[in-house]
């Protein structure tokens, strides 16, 4: 059997170590401690956000996004449709129902005007929509500058899910700070990891120290343990950030190597008809966290499930496109706004195998097992 090539595998860059024996020497092991600041400041400092608060999970920074944005039992909440169901599951946590808004082609992301409609629509109801959840896809920044002016007009707090586009950009603009809240996540698969972990950033101070506070059970000051309102064991140990600290020194590096996997797709499939890129608007900077293709199955005569199991069966991991959450059972009930776009990118589209630690011979096995499926196909 050929060693795996994973489609996005954990990439050390070799300070984290020294970050983790620092943890160890001072027996800062327990949750917080020196290294979670830092790596909170490096956060703030790379994204440009006014603060941080280093979390155990992306999931548990949107759930506090929820919290301190005001949603409650009852109302209702815009999400996008295609994404991973951490999107939209913090949101039944807090009782109210999420609302999801298919894609656009331009990014793959939420349609503006698709969104507005369920705003206008869902207002005409009576329904309180207490947020909006925009997500950024495979590091493809959503159309910020058009989402939040909607957001704005009906005064609906803006939360980015920006688990997947750490580095991602527009005009220059960190994706995360676009609105009231940012998520950064910086699980096993993400473009750096803490092992597991995330984070939660605002430009408003007072808001992520509520959520630390939130986030260490709520622990009232006092000499005894007294708790006035439900908090959570949210927040990051010492060790998981020492790990996000030597990350942190590489992320630009594994920006650039996750862009050169993409370009090297690209050259890979230029001559292949009916294989489509997300594409990436002028002015916008993807991380390219994933590559994602799309292959239409009337021009190249084969499927996106077809290049899966070639894959496979060389050991090599490639994934479907998320399935829209509109399509999940547990979420089978719930209010949609559909185009038929995201069903579309699910049914015919593959994320590549796209880690910052692909290797030239990892390269070469792709290529081939590319090259024999649309061989046989275009023979």
């Amino acid at each position: 059997m050929k060693s795996k090539i994973w489609l996005s595998s954990p990439h050390m860059g070799g300070r984290e170590q020294v970050y983790v024996n620092d943890a160890f020497d001072t027996n800062w092991v327990a949750p917080l401690g020196p290294h979670v600041d830092g790596f909170e400041n490096e956060i703030c400092t790379f994204t440009g956000a006014g603060a941080a608060a280093a979390l155990s999970s992306g999931t548990a920074a949107l759930h506090l996004a929820l919290i301190l944005a005001g949603v409650k039992a009852g109302d209702e909440v815009l999400c996008s449709s295609f994404t991973f169901s951490a999107s939209a599951n913090p949101i039944v946590y807090c009782g109210a129902q999420p609302i999801f808004v298919d894609s656009e082609r331009e990014t793959w992301n939420i349609d503006p005007e698709l969104l507005e409609k369920a705003i206008l629509e869902r207002i005409a109801m009576g329904k309180n929509i207490a947020a909006a959840v925009i997500v950024h896809l495979y590091g493809m920044p959503a159309n910020m500058p058009v989402i939040a002016e909607v957001l704005s007009r009906y005064n609906i707090p803006l939360i980015e899910d920006a688990a997947e586009s750490l580095g991602s950009t527009i005009h220059q603009k960190s994706t995360g700070t676009f609105g009231l809240f940012g998520i950064l996540s910086f699980n096993g698969n993400k473009i750096i990891t803490t092992s597991g972990g995330g984070a939660l950033i605002s430009a408003d101070k007072d808001l992520i120290q509520q959520a630390r506070f939130l986030a260490t059970q709520s622990r009232d000051t006092a000499p005894h343990y007294q708790h006035s309102q439900i908090g959570y064991n949210y927040r990051m140990s010492n060790i998981c950030a020492a790990i996000g600290r030597g990350q942190m020194e590489v992320l630009n590096d594994r920006i650039k190597s996750r862009r050169a996997n993409y370009d090297f797709y690209r050259e890979l499939f230029k001559s292949l008809p009916g294989v489509s890129f997300q594409p990436e608007p002028e002015g916008y900077y993807s991380n390219r966290w994933l590559t994602a293709i799309l292959i239409d199955p009337v021009e190249t005569g084969t499927s996106r499930e077809a290049l899966r199991l070639a894959m496979e069966a060389q050991n090599i991991e490639a994934r479907p496109l998320w399935k829209p959450m509109h399509l999940q059972p547990i979420f089978q009930s719930a209010p949609a706004y559909i185009n038929g776009n995201s069903e579309d990118f699910f049914n015919n589209g593959l994320c590549l195998p796209s880690g910052s630690n692909l290797t030239s011979e990892d390269r070469d096995r792709i290529r081939e097992v590319v090259q024999q499926v649309f061989r046989t196909v275009l023979q």
